[in-house]
């Protein structure tokens, strides 16, 4: 291609000072240093013309190194991100008319830099920003020259990835979308002999299966011949962009592989066994993808007997997998910073969904091993116990291969036996003590990979173990597990302790008060781990620590458990600094425990509501001075600090008040509800609705402000990603409503019209926020009717359908006072809501508090009175039977 004319020219000393810095900042040496030259690089950066420099550097530099003709490149790639709007057009200009010929550059290094810049600018200014461009990659695409052919396929493969969506939208001047032009000669690739091609053309077709643009959709068949074209490819990554496409076909649009789905299950199959792992990977992706469409499972049960030992087979280590090499580390090994993963707090969330997901695998690396377990799993959730027959036979015949060169058969076995316990449980609940009788021994098996997977798959069987502990063979049978458990926790290697301990916080959520008798020795074991533990570990004992404190809840309040648990997290909490992460899990742990032992963690309560306190004051200085805070600033100890003092509330009750009282946490708190950071908001508004069952004499000086800030979080139009913030807000409302009563005046009717939004949006909301808005929206009326019942018809109906919700608990019963007050004060604002009010009222089993139920009565007799010539008759016709039946109840 020839060149466009160069109408700017570089100065040569511009051009040799620009090159010897680059030179330099590539340079490996360490005497040079590399802070400098950034300066002097943005000294130079000054200049209006430096990116025309580094294109020219990149483009025209011949007698350079291609490094240093790279690295001019970043550069500019990098300005232009930055800064493309500030580039003069001439000089924009100048730049793409250089990029271009570049497309058939002899070295590839050079052609993909300029690919990665061409799409930059794509990003940046559309295609209709650069005329030029669809014509010069369509002459090389067509050109016949590999160098040029594969430049431009690069670049569009680039495009593709970056913004697809840009190449299906409407051009000026062209009569079709660009897609249009391009999906042909991309389909035509896949045909090339060169690998390269085939590659990038495929790659960049399957970027649209997501977004299926009409050009795409109606060369589906065309697409799809291509597929099975290159099915069998001689290279690995285009067979591996093969299986890709089927999976992301399935997930999208599974019904142009209906007509195909068998010969792509057969093809599937038969590539999940590929040598090369990452093809296998993401053919084993396919299963799973498949069972989650919800397709006909008919089409996949025929496949079973030939599907699940392949799955099976790949669930052994490879001989190269990381977990090997960690398996062998002991406990003595510190370590290092890159080991710990980052950890999430979850902020307090009041409500029901409070549901943490199960922590993955500690080690995440996606891998064949685990993606077959998982198409297992799925599997086993599919067709249940039918899988067995082909499974069970695999399983034992694996599980009884002696001798040590066949560990990683036996490992694979436990894993499998794991990964279908739920789904298969019918059919192995029968087998069950069985089972456990089997892994238990494997507990102390030599290979500390079968010591880990044992305990991970006792875990998954935990629910139904404690389910037989009712009968004495039951409960021996889960003494043993418990023990077996506890036993390896002390491991000396670094991943048993891991499992074991994970597996134990399972099995405590699923014991809960059956610990009660095992109290004593679970203490002395977790610490004794914690005494134990690298830092790594030591976070997944604070986790069981603070599982134990929140399944036997009270039971921990003994001075001899307290001796054994409290002094050694003591002495960690003073020992580490108030800027260290490893503070996070254990401020959650004595979270759990402050809630747990209630008042009888008063002793512990002053230092500990202190250092919190300490942690919010330093952290809100290091968000504006970290210089004169001695800290960077982490929302997280924000998070952790404020969770903390909610669990303090709520265990010490009132007792909280001396504590809080002489402290600026008040103001802290202010400035917490008003964070841009959602979770820090989160946190805040549960600690408020915390601090206002027990001491809202504390909030009370400020307390408008926190009314108001609390209900602009319930707009309903910036609801889609703060709804945790809104919900707790919410909560922390009605808390404050049933305790300084007419003080909430002047922000109810906001909160109450926000409410009604929120609860006739109900189906896009979730469970919790439409409960709280329930209950705080009755808390309200019954605070101040006056103000809310003139409103009442604008929100009755869905409001009584989501009180109809909500179980029987004494924040319901606040709601109904509300409704009994708006209904005295303003009848007839019920009357075309009188058949969801009726449903509202039979929600409940029992109305405890005999007052209630006299109002109800009174409410409900009142209607009768109201509705004259047979209206409440044919109210009552609405109802069903077992309504009419609890209402009765209430004497009408």
């Amino acid at each position: 291609m020839a060149a466009a004319p160069a109408s700017w020219q570089p100065r040569e000393d511009g051009l040799a000072g620009i090159c010897g810095l680059l030179e330099q900042q590539i340079s490996p040496s360490s005497a040079v240093d590399k802070s400098q030259i950034w300066q002097q690089l943005q000294h130079f950066s000054q200049s209006p013309d430096f990116n025309n420099y580094l294109a020219f550097i990149l483009v025209r530099a011949e007698g350079r190194s291609i490094e240093v003709r790279q690295a001019a490149g970043l550069l500019l790639k990098n300005n232009l991100r930055g800064a493309y709007a500030s580039i003069t057009p001439e000089n924009q200009k100048y730049i793409k008319s250089e990029l271009l010929p570049c497309l058939g550059a002899a070295d590839k290094q050079i052609r993909t830099t300029v690919g990665t810049i061409i799409s930059v600018i794509v990003q940046l200014e559309g295609v209709s920003g650069w005329p030029e461009l669809l014509p010069a990659l369509v002459n090389c695409l067509d050109s016949n020259d590999l160098i040029h052919m594969e430049g431009a396929m690069d670049a569009l493969s680039k495009v593709c990835e970056d913004v697809p969506q840009v190449l299906d939208l409407e051009v000026p001047g062209l009569a079709e979308r660009p897609i249009t032009i391009f999906l042909p000669r991309l389909f035509q690739f896949f045909q090339s002999p060169h690998t390269s091609l085939r590659k990038l053309a495929l790659g960049s077709v399957n970027q649209y299966i997501i977004t299926m643009p009409a050009a795409l959709y109606h060369s589906m068949d065309k697409y799809l011949q291509g597929l099975f074209l290159l099915a069998n490819d001689s290279a690995p990554e285009v067979r591996k962009l093969v299986c890709s496409a089927f999976v992301q076909l399935i997930e999208v649009s599974p019904s142009f592989l209906e007509p195909h789905v068998r010969n792509v299950m057969e093809y599937i199959l038969q590539v999940n066994k590929d040598p090369d792992e990452e093809v296998a990977l993401e053919a084993c992706e396919f299963w799973s993808a498949y069972c989650d469409a919800q397709l006909p499972p008919d089409n996949l049960k025929e496949f079973l007997p030939r599907l699940i030992p392949v799955l099976l087979s790949n669930m052994a280590y490879a001989d190269d997998d990381e977990s090997l090499l960690d398996a062998e580390e002991d406990e003595s090994q510190p370590d290092r910073d890159q080991d710990l993963k980052p950890r999430f707090h979850t902020s307090r969330f009041h409500g029901s969904e409070d549901a943490d997901d199960d922590d993955d695998d500690s080690f995440n690396v996606w891998n064949l091993r685990k993606c077959s377990a998982a198409a297992l799993d799925i599997l086993s959730n599919v067709f249940g116990d039918e899988i067995l027959p082909t499974l069970m036979p695999l399983i034992q015949a694996k599980l009884s291969t002696a001798g040590d060169e066949a560990w990683k058969e036996r490992e694979a076995a436990v894993l499998a036996l794991g990964a279908i316990a739920e789904g298969c449980i019918n059919g192995l609940y029968p087998h069950l003590s069985e089972i456990a009788a089997f892994l238990l021994p494997l507990l102390d098996d030599k290979f500390p990979l079968i010591r880990s997977i044992s305990c991970w798959t006792l875990s998954r069987f935990s629910k139904y173990i404690i389910q037989e502990s009712g009968h004495q063979k039951g409960y021996e049978q889960f003494e043993k597990v418990l023990m077996g458990l506890l036993q390896r926790l002390l491991d000396t290697n670094k991943r048993v302790q891991e499992a074991a301990c994970s597996a134990f916080a399972t099995l405590e959520e699923e014991a809960a008060e059956e610990l009660v008798p095992h109290v004593g020795v679970i203490l002395q074991h977790l610490m004794c781990a914690f005494g134990k533990y690298q830092r790594r570990n030591l976070r997944i004992v604070y986790d069981a620590i603070g599982t134990l404190a929140d399944s036997v809840s009270g039971e921990l309040n003994k001075p001899a458990y307290l001796e054994i648990l409290m002094p050694p997290l003591i002495a960690k909490w003073q020992q580490l600094s108030n800027s260290d992460k490893d503070l996070f899990p254990l401020l959650e742990c004595f979270t759990s425990i402050a809630q747990a032992l209630g008042v009888g963690f008063s002793q512990f309560a002053q230092p500990v509501s202190q250092r919190c306190m300490d942690i919010l004051q330093s952290q809100q200085l290091a968000k504006v001075d970290p210089a004169s805070a001695g800290a960077q600033y982490d929302k997280e100890f924000i998070v952790c600090s404020l969770d903390l003092l909610s669990g303090l509330s709520e265990g010490l009750g009132s007792g909280i008040e001396s504590l809080v009282s002489q402290s600026n946490l008040r103001d802290m708190l202010l400035k917490c509800c008003m964070d841009e950071a959602p979770d820090v908001r989160q946190s805040a508004f549960a600690l408020v609705g915390d601090l206002a069952r027990v001491c809202p004499v504390h909030l009370s000086p400020r307390l408008s402000e926190f009314l108001d800030i609390a209900s602009k979080q319930l707009n309903v139009n910036l609801l889609r990603d703060t709804i945790s913030v809104a919900n707790n807000a919410c909560w922390a409302i009605g808390e404050l409503a049933v305790k300084v009563r007419q003080e909430v005046s002047p922000v109810v009717i906001n909160v109450v019209s926000c409410l009604g939004l929120i609860l006739q949006h109900g189906e896009n909301i979730n469970k919790s926020l439409i409960e709280n808005s329930a209950i705080t929206l009755g808390r309200l009326a019954w605070v101040r009717p006056d103000l809310v019942a003139p409103h009442m018809e604008h929100f009755m109906q869905p409001w009584c359908i989501a009180l109809s919700m909500i179980r029987d608990d004494i924040e319901k019963e606040d709601a109904f006072r509300g409704l009994c007050a708006m209904a005295r004060v303003n009848p007839t604002g019920g009357v075309n809501s009188l058949v969801h009010l009726c449903k509202a009222i039979a929600s409940w089993h029992e109305i405890r508090s005999e007052d209630l139920h006299n109002e109800v009565c009174q409410v409900l007799n009142g209607y009768k009175q109201m509705l004259r010539n047979g209206a409440w008759e044919q109210c009552m016709s609405a109802l069903d039977p077992p309504v009419k039946e609890r209402l009765a109840r209430y004497q009408v």
